[in-house]
């Protein structure tokens, strides 16, 4: 995916990102901060921070002066400064981070990998930030095992339009193995991978069906890109998918996660 094109399904403001992903991001962000051994006296880069679900987690574990941060999307550099003052928030792709070599002693990103277009070069980036004896880590939804929000509605867009886009066919990363592959690629060395689960509790359908309308992400902006008929199609279909509820809605969101050493 292009660095750019992928920023502009990212253009909303912080609030409409929590309310459709940032639900799921910020319990995973702790998960995923344990996993990468972020402990006191470090030194954190966030690598596609959004609007700054794991940039808070490692301020409040850090310090602000401790952690940095970058994003193409102007406007989640925006939110991430703005939630996280004080950390040090830059423009900037996984594959060209905006700064020096050997600073961090962890980088870390969080449900980025699938949207970079050079994997590789991202890698390479994120091992040249960090010290020697420092740490990579990265975390991204598991299609394998499941992504319930992502996955229901996916399937109810393939039985409507077999060619839709499902992120599940398209995407990297998301299996057992890709990321700890990624990792060795990148040069990094004892290497680990472990899977995590999230959930998210949604008043009711409604509330769900709204995250989409957002326009956020490859699911967002399918769905906002259909005539109104289509999309009111695949509005039932998701329903039906998810067993037509009544009430509250909880749906579980499966991460796998990989960390590294630069030796």
């Amino acid at each position: 995916m292009d660095p750019v094109a992928g920023a502009r399904t990212f253009a909303v403001s912080g609030e409409a990102y929590d309310a459709f992903m940032g639900r799921y991001s910020r319990p995973l962000a702790s998960q995923f901060a344990d996993f990468a051994g972020v402990a006191a006296g470090g030194r954190a880069l966030d690598v596609g921070c959004g609007p700054g679900a794991l940039t808070a987690e490692l301020v409040k574990r850090l310090g602000f002066a401790q952690v940095s941060a970058c994003d193409p999307s102007d406007s989640f550099v925006v939110a991430c400064t703005e939630r996280n003052p004080g950390v040090d928030v830059r423009p900037g792709s996984a594959e060209r981070v905006p700064f020096d070599d050997a600073r961090f002693d962890v980088a870390l990103s969080q449900l980025v990998l699938h949207f970079v277009s050079d994997p590789a070069a991202a890698g390479r980036e994120m091992r040249r930030v960090v010290v020697p004896g420092g740490i990579v880590a990265s975390c991204v939804w598991d299609f394998a095992e499941g992504m319930e929000m992502l996955h229901a509605f996916w399937e109810a867009a393939l039985a409507l339009d077999p060619d839709a886009p499902a992120e599940q066919r398209v995407m990297r990363f998301g299996t057992a193995g890709e990321l700890s592959q990624w990792l060795s690629d990148a040069g990094m060395e004892e290497i680990t991978e472990t899977a995590m689960s999230v959930s998210s509790t949604y008043r009711d359908f409604d509330e769900l069906w709204a995250g989409f309308l957002a326009g956020i992400g490859p699911a967002g902006s399918y769905c906002v890109g259909l005539p109104p008929d289509r999309r009111e199609r695949l509005r039932a279909a998701l329903n039906r998918q998810l067993g037509e509820p009544i009430g509250s809605i909880t749906l579980s969101g499966g991460a796998r996660a990989a960390r590294g050493v630069r030796s």
